[in-house]
């Protein structure tokens, strides 16, 4: 039976970066996936081919749309969506390739199969067509992800009724869709079918997209969708989802009581996610889940028991490939006898429409319910020269500084490469940095960054300068 310093059962961001950081720091290092490929929802199902189907419909609805205006004639357009599908897969395998060159260059044992605890030093692991063998470790991470949520009434066939695994390898461009949620995935799927010419129906049961956000940006944000033809039922229940042939029948209730009735050739199910843990055995390692099926953990991240750590989805906290990186690093780093740290606080959120949606620290929500006394400073994407140029003038960034300090405490903005800017914010409030310092910073014209020191300026006593 081999023995490693460190086994990390799954390979999705943080998986594998843990696997490579433990690498790194001189642990001989297993990693066990029970599917063929590495790399997780993430980089299979998740992160990487959504934003491959959203830049490829995105090009489409500029050419329809802004193209003329800037001067360009491409005479008449058609879809060939089979192609858009082949072009997300050859990007999802160069990707996934890439991680297992990673894991040769750092000498990683990579195990295909089923991991299973044995006890709490061993797991077992079980491959698709072979007999079930098992490895020894010292330590071990926990980084199996999760899986589609759905509502105890909601039969998910995979056919019409489908998770977000099944909308981004659909044979054919459905001409109607409905998305049960408002939150970043079945927005960001919406989005791409939107522009693409299906009609999309999204059903949401708050008052308010992308709710865990700041409410200024879900309203920017339905502003924006609508444009594109997506229709959305705000504080709308779903109580019933049935396929029958070739379409999907949705009843909902309304704010108001009545009951609405939608059909569709798709429905999309997009009400969260949830821990995946089925098949780990944990009880052989005297590991329990809550209520809602995470691993409890201590700020260390270990398990109850010391040697065995759990990370990203399966843990509490917002899901978030960046956040399971960051606790991969973390974990390998503690083993390692090192003092890392994380804030999570300054894990930034980012939903790929476009435009984009992109938050870091507190919402103004957040600071009332806390009590704490905030400015405001905002500035609009149509008053951004860049913006004009690109003809992208939606949206707009806001600035949440201390009332008295003037630290920051939250930066949300909805526009142009939002998801790229809200790094600059992540580390000016990584350094504690002042809207003030924000202000006196220069940045390079014309920019859509050049947004931010507006808005840091309209936080320091209305100094906007373009506004």
């Amino acid at each position: 039976m081999e023995t490693y310093d460190v086994i990390v059962i799954g390979s999705g961001p943080g998986g594998y970066v843990a696997a490579i950081r433990s690498a790194q720091l001189g642990k001989r290092t297993a990693l066990i996936e029970k599917y063929a490929t590495l790399g997780g929802t993430c980089l299979n199902v998740g992160c990487i081919p959504s934003k491959a189907l959203l830049d490829s419909s995105e090009h489409y609805h500029q050419a329809k749309e802004q193209f003329s205006t800037h001067g360009i004639g491409v005479g008449a357009l058609s879809i060939d969506f089979p192609q858009m599908i082949s072009r997300k897969g050859d990007v999802v395998n160069q990707t996934t390739a890439g991680i297992d060159f990673l894991m040769k260059k750092n000498n990683i044992d990579v195990h295909h199969g089923m991991g299973a605890f044995v006890d709490s030093h061993t797991i077992s692991v079980t491959p698709l067509k072979a007999d079930a063998y098992n490895l020894a470790a010292k330590h071990v991470i926990i980084a199996t992800g999760s899986k589609p949520s759905t509502l105890p009434f909601i039969d998910i066939d995979k056919k019409r009724i489908i998770t977000s695994t099944e909308a981004l390898s659909l044979a054919k461009l459905p001409k109607s869709l409905v998305v049960i949620g408002g939150g970043v995935i079945g927005l960001e799927l919406g989005s791409v079918y939107a522009r693409l010419g299906t009609e999309v129906t999204v059903i949401e049961y708050m008052d308010s997209l992308i709710a865990s956000m700041d409410r200024s940006m879900g309203k920017e944000l339905l502003r924006s969708l609508k444009k594109l033809g997506i229709k959305f039922h705000l504080k709308t229940g779903v109580k019933e989802v049935k396929a029958a042939g070739k379409s999907v029948t949705i009843k909902a209730d309304n704010k108001k009581g009545d009951e609405l009735t939608f059909k569709a050739e798709y429905c999309l199910v997009s009400v969260g996610r949830k821990p995946f843990t089925n098949g780990l055995n944990l009880e052989a390692a005297g590991i329990t889940t809550d209520e809602r099926g995470m691993i409890p953990v201590d700020q260390k991240l270990r398990t109850t028991q010391p040697h065995i750590y759990a990370i990203g989805d399966v843990i509490k906290g917002a899901m978030l490939a960046h956040k399971a990186e960051e606790e991969g690093v973390f974990v390998a780093e503690i083993i390692n006898g090192e003092h890392p740290h994380i804030d999570y606080n300054l894990i930034p959120g980012v939903v790929y429409t476009w435009p984009e949606v992109a938050s870091v620290g507190r919402t103004e929500e957040q600071l009332k319910a806390e009590g704490i006394k905030y400015k405001v400073g905002s500035f609009p994407f149509k008053a951004s020269g860049r913006a004009r140029a690109s003809m992208d003038t939606d949206g707009l960034v806001k600035v949440l500084a201390h009332a008295e300090s003037d630290e920051i405490l939250g930066v949300h903005m909805i526009g142009p490469r939002a998801a790229d800017m809200i790094a600059e914010a992540v580390v000016a409030m990584e350094f504690r940095a002042s809207a003030e310092d924000i202000s006196r910073m220069s940045h390079a014209h014309p920019t859509y960054t050049e947004a931010l020191k507006e808005a840091a300026l309209a936080a320091t006593g209305d100094r906007a300068l373009h506004v």
